[in-house]
């Protein structure tokens, strides 16, 4: 059927899942949205569609008050499309750990009315494939009293737990359009690649590795070329990956989990990647409940986990979703990772972030900003690398890791530092 005739099944006051990242459905949403006069509240009674995604991509048109009058965005991960409409009267920002967002569909915290999905075309057996993002909508599809389906061949048919049969569907709607693509090798420069130098020469052969989004990330992989026996259990997978498979360095051998496959629940890239993983048995995409379960994380063997952060005070907090009281991200799945890093034997959990902003602020600080979230607390935090250096943090006492950290930031930010360690601390004893 035609989308606006799939979303006509959406009614005022339903809570509505809209799968995220390259998978955001655009098709059905522009169509849900462009029925904003018909669903929205005069009366303000509260009858609005709430719609719940993790991170999405692409426009979403939320300024428009016709819009903002039918819907509210609960968002579990705040992505830049959303962030304005979050911090407005019209939305709000959910803290919660990746691994724990399915728990919420399972167990009626967040119980859902509709689904809206976006999936690879059935196979001769009628079973479509969630693609590239399998983390929390595997568990939306099967809890959501309603799912609708987008159908795209352009989307992977991706091996692991995102299957879903046609039969699951109350309505699919075929489209062809291709999916929004990042390319985080162009934004490398300077201080990505010495980030990444530093945090390559922390992973030994053999390890596990988990990264997170953006260039510093895809920095690290590039001087992971002449490293051998890597695996890969990770939350998401770049393009990054693709050079290392090439080259071997990937075998995923020594794995506990999934051994001889790169594990991940969602992907992210460009087309190159996309088509790597279209119907390809080396990779399983799977729910971000078990792929980020510390539990399991743990069992793989030198698992590094290489996250970064907002910034980070002089005892080690690690703020990685705000800006003060601006919500900037999510909580996401990073302490899932540093905690699981740190419990796997031989694991490194590692905060990279360049030292300065883009406006020249240090990113080490004395005092997180009032109101900055803390996502990573100072005793989970072992590694911070910056372009200036690493500091090992695990064992060492507040004035220590605020020495530490001082010798990473910049230059220019060294002596307010040491000044911020000194009025707190006092003077050195020994």
């Amino acid at each position: 059927m035609t989308a606006e005739q799939a979303v006509a099944l959406v009614l005022s006051g339903q809570r509505v899942f809209v799968h995220g990242s390259a998978a955001t459905p655009h098709v059905l949403l522009r169509a849900l949205l462009g029925r904003a006069a018909e669903l929205s509240d005069p009366a303000g009674a509260g009858q609005v569609v709430e719609l719940v995604s993790i991170s999405t991509l692409g426009p979403m048109n939320f300024d428009v008050p016709e819009v903002q009058r039918a819907f509210f965005v609960n968002s579990l991960f705040v992505s830049d499309n959303v962030r304005d409409v979050v911090h407005g009267p019209h939305g709000d920002y959910v803290p919660v750990f990746l691994s724990e967002i399915p728990l919420l569909f399972e167990h009626g915290v967040l119980p859902l009315d509709v689904a809206l999905v976006h999936v690879s075309p059935p196979d001769k057996h009628g079973f479509c494939t969630l693609g590239v993002s399998v983390d929390v909508a595997r568990a939306a599809v099967r809890h959501a009293r309603t799912v609708i389906a987008q159908v795209n061949p352009r989307m992977p048919r991706t091996h692991g737990e995102g299957q879903v049969h046609v039969s699951r569907f109350a309505a699919m709607v075929q489209v062809e359009e291709e999916l929004p693509e990042v390319d985080y090798a162009s934004r490398i420069g300077p201080v990505e690649e010495r980030i990444g130098e530093l945090c390559a020469a922390l992973v030994e052969d053999g390890s596990t590795l988990q990264m997170g989004i953006g260039a510093i990330p895809d920095a690290i992989l590039r001087h992971l070329r002449n490293h051998k026996d890597l695996g890969v259990h990770t939350e998401m997978c770049s393009d990054g990956l693709l050079a290392l498979l090439d080259r071997g360095a990937i075998t995923n051998r020594f794995k506990k989990k999934y051994p001889g496959r790169v594990v991940s629940s969602f992907a992210l890239g460009t087309r190159a990647l996309y088509d790597r993983i279209d119907d390809n048995p080396q990779f399983a995409f799977l729910d971000a409940a078990y792929v980020n379960n510390g539990d399991v994380i743990k069992q793989n063997p030198k698992v590094v986990a290489i996250n970064s952060a907002i910034e980070v005070d002089l005892t080690g907090q690690v703020c990685a979703d705000s800006i003060g009281t601006r919500q900037y991200s999510g909580v996401g799945g990073q302490m899932d990772f540093m905690r699981g890093a740190a419990l796997s034997e031989g694991g490194k959990p590692i905060i990279a972030m360049a030292s300065t902003t883009a406006k020249g602020e240090s990113k080490i600080v004395p005092f997180l900003k009032q109101g900055a979230g803390v996502v990573t607390t100072r005793a989970h935090v072992h590694y911070v690398v910056t372009e200036h250096g690493v500091a090992y943090l695990h064992g060492k006492n507040l004035r220590q890791r605020a020495e530490a950290l001082t010798m990473i930031a910049h230059p220019d930010h060294r002596e307010a530092m040491e000044r911020a360690t000194f009025d707190r601390f006092g003077p050195k004893v020994r």
